[in-house]
């Protein structure tokens, strides 16, 4: 969390109120052109892919981490949330993206002491502005219903500290609180969290901030924003899963059952297969 003289700000341009999405992308592509020369200034003759894996480390490889959240209407989840990223030793600062809410979301990530950054509603757009307005040498991209493990800042630094790897993520574990029958069934993620080395945005995906503008951050698109990182990361070096869970709300699952499942299991792959995020969205039926 961020200290106590910093507790309630919210950062400019991205927080002003009524911030346009054109501002925040004037934004987002500046930081992608300064990754692009970073990376650009790559050593040939070494293994390692680019120069954006170099990260600062203190005493014990410790790095200086930004947790990122994006919310939309999260009032009755995001008290908990911040007070559980509260107590994790080793979180630099935490930013709260909120786009465009009207339950009272932004008041609340101001009185926990995150910093608040404003930006249009869309996940992609919303974490490349939290990520426009971290300082930190990490960025940890967490969705406001994932809890992370304890010592979650070390497991980052532990993961980060072989060179080849630019990002990483957890293995996740879902948790159904009604209905509890459809457990079996969405824990069909969970197995896919152990083997894939396209991450899902709520296996708290981490990256090393230059790699991620190397990478050109999110792309702003309706769905499939994480898998398209993925896809960019992985060319500029290695994705690690670490043997550590996130617990995971299936809120999802319990609101709607076959579509979340379908999605789940079928969207992936006709994303690979070239149909377009805004026609998935569709599919989908819900706005993020």
């Amino acid at each position: 969390m961020e200290r106590a003289g910093h507790a309630a700000r919210d950062r400019a341009p991205p927080a002003r109120a009524g911030v346009s999405r054109r501002a925040v992308a004037g934004v987002v592509r500046r930081r992608r052109r300064r990754g692009a020369r970073t990376a650009a200034r790559r050593d040939r003759g070494r293994r390692s892919r680019c120069a954006c894996n170099k990260i600062r480390a203190g005493a014990g490889g410790a790095v200086r981490l930004s947790v990122i959240v994006p919310v939309y209407n999260e009032a009755a989840r995001l008290p908990a949330a911040l007070a559980a990223l509260a107590a994790q030793p080793g979180i630099d600062e935490v930013i709260v993206v909120d786009g465009d809410s009207d339950d009272g979301s932004a008041d609340l990530a101001r009185a926990a002491g995150a910093t608040l950054v404003r930006a249009p509603r869309g996940r992609g757009t919303q974490l490349n502005a939290g990520a426009a307005a971290a300082s930190g040498d990490v960025l940890l991209f967490l969705h406001a219903d994932v809890d992370l493990p304890a010592g979650a800042a070390a497991i980052v630094a532990r993961a980060l500290a072989d060179p080849r790897v630019v990002a990483g993520a957890f293995r996740t574990w879902t948790v159904v609180h009604r209905r509890r029958w459809l457990a079996p069934l969405v824990h069909i993620a969970d197995v896919r969290s152990r083997v894939s080395r396209a991450p899902y945005g709520d296996q708290a995906v981490f990256v090393r901030a230059g790699a991620f503008w190397a990478a050109g951050g999110f792309p702003d698109v309706p769905l499939m924003e994480d898998i398209a990182l993925a896809r960019a990361l992985r060319r500029i070096g290695r994705i690690r899963i670490v043997p550590h869970r996130v617990r995971v709300s299936g809120r999802r699952f319990e609101a709607g059952l076959v579509r979340a499942t379908v999605a789940m299991n079928t969207f992936p792959l006709l994303f690979r297969l070239g149909v377009p995020p805004h026609v998935l969205a569709r599919l989908y039926g819900a706005p993020r």
